[in-house]
């Protein structure tokens, strides 16, 4: 293990990685990530499967298996398939970890977020064909979505809670999650495998400010750059920390041996080339905590992160940025709300490409 990421993962934060392809997986490099850089687990999203489906040549052998069937069943077939083989390289560490760690999630279909009950239905699916006890499903944190939050945990299903960007929307997903887990225990399902993940999203977040932040031009405005996202995740912990210490709820459920939401860091990967490569993972560390990075933000940590314990008694300050920023002009919620709708627009696009890709496959190696 490199000395960055094992101090990373001592402080309390589980590095997984945001990729998976069927070439990671048969080459070794997924379980090289795990003996070397302290990786326990895997997150997948349709802009990640729509790189790894575009490949000429992994995904044939089984392309020609399933013969000429409907892109929609290759798509769930291929997905599925990686998610499934990568659970049971991390079985192990799922086992070793009480099902903590060892997760690998797949998303619903990018198309259905608006859409409860079509949610609800296909993670009910997904959860059933990957047939993994240390999968995840995710679920977007769209309005809709949060009740297909709700009903999907209360199946005793476990739930990669995607795409929050605002404290508003973190604290309903919090709820969401507690009535689904409460709704388990009410329907006699062992809660101790259930688990579930918050994906609060960040480098996004610097990206739309700081633009803000420029055409604002004054030196009170550049002096706020590349301070937002860290400031909203930060608050996003206190949160966190906060309702799970106060909601009565919890407490019964813990005692029946429901585990906590944690936070997940998406979107980790630096934007912005002025700002360390390792940003959103060093100023980011405590206990609790999931963070997830594409492979070129692990390498930067493993040659060059720091991974001390990075937000206790930072909260006033975070307070103090978001304060600024609203005296700027800059209403956060506006910024939040278009990152979701957006982020919501690009994994559709994502999703339009994994299928045309894989329909250009079935075409090819069945002549």
């Amino acid at each position: 293990m490199t000395e960055a990421t094992q101090r990373t993962s001592d402080n309390g934060v589980s590095i997984w990685l945001d990729d998976l392809s069927r070439s990671r997986i048969e080459s070794g490099s997924l379980q090289d990530l795990i003996a070397n850089k302290n990786v326990v687990g895997v997150t997948t999203n349709p802009s990640i499967f729509q790189k790894a489906l575009s490949q000429v040549g992994p995904y044939d052998a089984q392309l020609k298996e399933l013969g000429k069937v409907d892109v929609e069943t290759a798509v769930r077939e291929l997905t599925t398939t990686d998610v499934r083989n990568a659970t049971d390289i991390f079985r192990e560490i799922a086992e070793k970890t009480d099902f903590v760690d060892g997760r690998v999630s797949i998303e619903v279909d990018p198309r259905l977020a608006h859409e409860t009950e079509a949610t609800e239905k296909q993670a009910e699916e997904l959860w059933a064909k990957v047939n993994r006890p240390n999968a995840m499903i995710k679920i977007p944190a769209t309005l809709e979505g949060l009740p297909a939050i709700t009903a999907t945990l209360a199946k005793g299903i476990s739930v990669n809670v995607t795409l929050i960007f605002s404290l508003e929307r973190y604290e309903q997903v919090i709820d969401a999650y507690i009535e689904g887990i409460a709704q388990a225990a009410a329907n006699g399902h062992d809660l101790k495998h259930i688990g579930s993940v918050a994906s609060f999203f960040v480098s996004r977040v610097d990206t739309a400010v700081d633009k803000l932040l420029e055409a604002n031009g004054s030196d009170e405005a550049k002096a706020l750059e590349g301070k937002a996202a860290v400031a909203n995740a930060r608050l996003a912990y206190e949160l966190f920390e906060k309702k799970f210490a106060s909601d009565p709820r919890w407490a019964e459920l813990a005692a029946k041996g429901a585990k906590v939401q944690r936070p997940l860091w998406a979107s980790t990967g630096t934007k912005n080339p002025a700002y360390s490569d390792c940003k959103y993972v060093d100023e980011l560390v405590a206990k609790h905590i999931v963070n997830t990075m594409p492979e070129k933000t692990l390498n930067a940590l493993a040659d060059h992160g720091n991974g001390a314990p990075s937000i206790e008694g930072t909260y006033e300050e975070s307070h103090a940025i978001i304060n600024k920023l609203a005296e700027l002009g800059i209403n956060l919620k506006d910024v939040t709300d278009k990152l979701e709708a957006d982020g919501v627009a690009a994994f559709i696009k994502s999703w339009d490409s994994v299928l045309a890709d894989v329909q250009a496959g079935i075409d090819r190696v069945n002549g």
